[in-house]
C-alpha cells in the first residue's frame, strides 16, 4: 500500500532529528520505519549531566556561604510578639437527678499564654530571633459546664544571648535587659479568660444567661540589640593585629590574614590570669577608619559591643606611616559615636614593632 505524508511533517522531523534526508512526496512502509528510527538517534539525556553538575556546584557554593559562621552573626533583630487570647466563658445550667437547686454552672475560660524572653548563655547571636519574626502564644481553652475552668495555655519562651537589650520598636524605650543566664523578661502578656454565667449568679438574678469573651493577648513590635559582655575591648584600625593578639592571649581562633577588614564580626575570648580558673573576657571588633561614623568601611555599629567593657585596649599599628594620626582618628570616631565611651580608660599598645623595614 502506498500513501502520502504531508511535506511539513517531513521537514519538522528533519529539524528535530538533525538527520540528512531527501524529502519525497511518496513514502512507503520502509521509509516511515527509517524516519522513526532516525527520530530516536539524538539522546537528550546525555545533555543533562553537565547542566546538573553546574547547578549542583552553584547550589553547593551558595549553601557554603549560608553556613559560614561569620555571616550568621546578627546583633540586631526585630520581632513581633503576641500573647494568646483568653478562653470564652460558658453558659450552662446543671440539671441532674438527685442534685437539687443546681442552677448556672458555666465555667470561666483559661488564660492565654504569654511571651517570655529567656537569657541563654549558650547563644552568642540573635540569628534564631531573625529566623522567627512573628511569635504568637497559644490561646486558652473555653470554659465548660459543671463549673469547670478551661485549661490555661502554656507560655512561649524565646532564648536570647546574654547582653540583649529589649526596646519598643516605635518609641525606642528600653523595656528591659537580660544579662544573667536564666533571667526572664515578660514582653507580651496573655489575655484573661472570660467569666461564665456561674460568676454572674446573685440572690435576685438566679439564672443568668450571659458570659464574657476572653480578652485578646497583648501584641507589640520589639527591637532586640545585642551588646556583648566583656571586660576588655580591642580597638584600632584594620589590620593592626587585634585578632592576632586575641589568638595569642586566649584560646579563641579568629580569622587572621594579611589584608584589611579580615574581622567582620566580633570575637570573644577568655584569658586565664590565675590557677583557680579566674579570667577576663576579651572582645575583638572590626577595625575603624576615618569616616566610619558616616558609614565608611564597616561603620561604627560594632562599637556597641565594647560599651560594657571596663577598659579599652587601643592597638596601634607600628608599621603605619602616622601611628599618632591613626590614634587620634580612632578617638575622634569614638567620640562621634558615644562621648561616654570615649571617656573610658584606654591602654595603648604599639604593635608590630619587631617588623623589619
Amino acid at each position: 500500500m502506498i500513501f502520502r505524508i504531508p511535506q511539513y511533517f517531513i521537514l519538522s522531523s528533519l529539524v528535530a532529528t538533525s538527520v540528512a534526508f531527501t524529502p519525497s512526496p511518496v513514502l512507503g512502509r520502509a521509509s516511515i520505519s527509517n524516519l522513526r528510527a532516525a527520530a530516536d538517534v539524538t539522546d537528550w539525556d546525555k545533555l543533562q549531566p553537565p547542566l546538573e553538575k553546574k547547578r549542583s556546584a552553584a547550589e553547593k557554593a551558595l549553601q557554603n556561604q549560608r553556613d559560614d559562621p561569620e555571616w550568621k552573626f546578627f546583633d540586631t533583630a526585630r520581632i513581633n510578639v503576641t500573647g494568646g487570647d483568653g478562653g470564652n466563658g460558658c453558659v450552662a445550667f446543671r440539671r441532674e437527678k438527685g442534685e437539687a437547686m443546681k442552677g448556672p454552672s458555666g465555667g470561666r475560660g483559661g488564660n492565654g499564654g504569654s511571651i517570655i524572653l529567656v537569657c541563654d548563655e549558650g547563644l552568642n547571636t540573635l540569628a534564631p530571633s531573625r529566623n522567627r519574626v512573628h511569635v504568637r502564644a497559644r490561646s486558652g481553652k473555653n470554659g465548660i459546664g459543671k463549673g469547670k475552668i478551661g485549661s490555661k495555655a502554656s507560655d512561649e519562651r524565646i532564648p536570647v544571648p546574654p547582653g540583649t537589650v529589649v526596646r519598643e520598636l516605635l518609641t525606642q524605650k528600653v523595656a528591659g535587659e537580660l544579662k544573667i543566664d536564666g533571667e526572664e523578661l515578660l514582653v507580651a502578656r496573655g489575655g484573661r479568660g472570660g467569666r461564665g454565667n456561674e460568676a454572674f449568679k446573685t440572690a435576685r438574678y438566679t439564672a443568668p444567661k450571659l458570659a464574657e469573651r476572653g480578652e485578646p493577648g497583648a501584641s507589640r513590635w520589639l527591637g532586640l540589640e545585642l551588646k556583648l559582655v566583656a571586660d576588655v575591648g580591642f580597638l584600632g584600625k584594620p589590620n593592626a593585629g587585634k585578632s592576632t593578639l586575641l589568638a595569642a592571649a586566649t584560646a579563641a581562633r579568629p580569622k587572621i590574614a594579611n589584608y584589611p577588614f579580615t574581622t567582620i564580626v566580633p570575637n570573644l575570648g577568655v584569658c586565664d590570669i590565675g590557677d583557680e580558673g579566674a579570667g577576663i573576657v576579651l572582645c575583638d571588633i572590626p577595625g575603624l577608619i576615618e569616616g566610619a561614623s558616616s558609614g565608611v568601611g564597616l561603620g561604627i555599629t560594632f562599637l556597641r559591643h565594647i560599651q560594657r567593657c571596663k577598659v579599652i585596649l587601643h592597638v596601634v599599628d607600628g608599621t603605619s606611616e602616622d601611628p599618632i594620626g591613626d590614634f587620634n582618628t580612632i578617638n575622634a570616631e569614638l567620640k562621634k559615636y558615644d562621648t561616654f565611651l570615649a571617656e573610658k580608660p584606654q591602654v595603648v599598645v604599639l604593635n608590630k614593632i619587631d617588623v623589619t623595614e
